[in-house]
This record gives C-alpha cells, structure tokens and sequence, in this order.
C-alpha cells in the first residue's frame, strides 16, 4: 500500500513511520504524497484517536532529498503542491498528532515535528533549522509554528543561525513536549499516545480547532466558539460518561463519542 512509510493502528493509534532509513527518512515526492494519504485515512478512520508520526533508523527525518532539487526547481510550486497540503492537513485533523522525534529533525523534517500538537523526544534526538546552510528559508510551516512555540528571538536565532540543538536544549526552549531515554522512547511514546487515545477524542479535537482559530480571533469572537464547542461536547457520550464516573468515584471510560 505504501512504499516509503508504513502504516499500522493499534489499541485506536495510528502509527505512521517514515521508511527510507538509508536516506535518514528525508523527504520525496512520493513520500508527502503518502504521508499526506495516511493523514487522511487516519482522519476518517473513526477507530483512530490519535495519530504518530516517527521515523524508521537513526533519524526522524533528515528534510528534503536534495538529490530532486536543481537549478530548474520551482520552490514555490513544490512547497504548494507538496508539503503545504501536508502540513495544512496534520492541522485540520480533529485528533492528536504526536511527533515520535527518534533522531535529527532536520529542515522540512523539523517543520514536521512543529506541525504536529506534541513531539515526544528521545535523548539522542536533536533539531536543526537547515534552510539557511543552502541559501533557502525556513518553509513547511517553520515560521508560523516556530515563533509560537519559542517567541520571536528564539525563533530568529534558530532559523538564521541554523545551529543544531540538543533534545535536552529543545525541552528547555518550550520545543518538545517531553524527553526521554533513548532505551524506553518506543515505550514511552506508546504510552503517550495510548494516553491521549483514551481520551475523550470529540473534545480534544474541538481544543485544537478553536486553539488554532484564537490567533487570529478577538475575545468576544473567542468566547462565542467556545460557548459553541463547548456545547457540542456537552452533547458527547463522553461527556456524559465524564459526568457519571465523577459521581460514581470512577476513572472515565471514554469512547470518543
């Protein structure tokens, strides 16, 4: 089904490993077109309720393979048509997309990681802003998520300087969600993402949708969407259980309904 990813559910997460170790798992065409096509399986898969993203190797994913870039390449139509209806569509899902940073996570690699709502890494992970080492700028949503996750200065130095980071420096920069051993990060991030697909999924997807819409609304636009989400998950089953394990003394049991 897929030649440069692989794709797998269990216990309602969706794993989605990139697959050209031998390349650090950087990016082809035919890879954002797969990334891209899992994405959207795992949306409309309704016993999927969250969503990994890892590498295969030593890498998470190294960016682009700059043996498909030339002279002739038209960077603007190949961010359009490639990487922007990735990046666009790990946004709109109404599940959690975890970055499983198991190695470098570089350029486009490290926008991946970005895009994503947690980026769980491994000690020996690191990050590195690689535009600037040919000529290039960062893209793949870089300056839309970088800024918010570190502030402007931060975000200035990363992408001009272009110095790799450790995880460690990561964690403290507010880039990652957690760090761990490199001996339990498959354990780790099982456990994580397990965590998250037991939640109540109707909910969390409404967090995301209006989180992403608060940057550009006014507090009053704001407070109406929350006023609106807040009662569609009033109406969830989840909701409803939430409401009935409290009064029983129980730990929820969610369904994502």
């Amino acid at each position: 089904m897929y030649n440069t990813i692989t794709y797998h559910i269990e216990n309602n997460v969706a794993w989605l490993t990139l697959n050209r170790p031998d390349k650090l798992n950087a990016f082809t065409e035919e890879m954002n077109k797969e990334v891209t096509k899992a994405l959207n399986t795992a949306e409309k898969d309704s016993g999927v309720r969250c969503i990994v993203i890892t590498g295969s190797g030593r890498a998470f994913c190294a960016g682009e393979d700059l043996a498909g870039v030339d002279e002739n390449t038209d960077h603007a139509e190949f961010l359009r048509k490639r990487y922007n209806p990735m990046v666009q569509k790990i946004a709109s899902i109404e599940k959690p997309v975890i970055a499983g940073v198991n190695g470098v996570a570089a350029g486009a690699g490290m926008s991946l990681t970005l895009a994503c709502d947690f980026r769980i890494a491994s000690e020996k992970a690191s990050f590195v802003e690689a535009f600037i080492h040919i000529g290039l700028i960062p893209d793949s949503g870089s300056l839309y998520y970088l800024p918010r996750l570190v502030g402007h200065a931060k975000a200035m130095e990363l992408a001009v300087l272009g110095e790799k980071i450790s995880a460690a420096d990561a964690k403290e920069f507010g880039l990652v969600t957690k760090t761990v051993s490199a001996d339990n990060f498959e354990a780790e991030l099982r456990d994580f993402s397990e965590r998250l697909a037991k939640m109540p999924t109707k909910a969390v997807g409404l967090i995301k949708r209006y989180m992403y819409e608060s940057w550009t609304g006014t507090l009053p636009e704001v407070l109406e969407k929350e006023a609106y989400g807040q009662r569609t998950a009033g109406l969830t089953e989840d909701h409803q259980e939430g409401l009935k394990s409290f009064g029983e003394k129980r730990k929820p049991e969610f369904t994502g309904r």
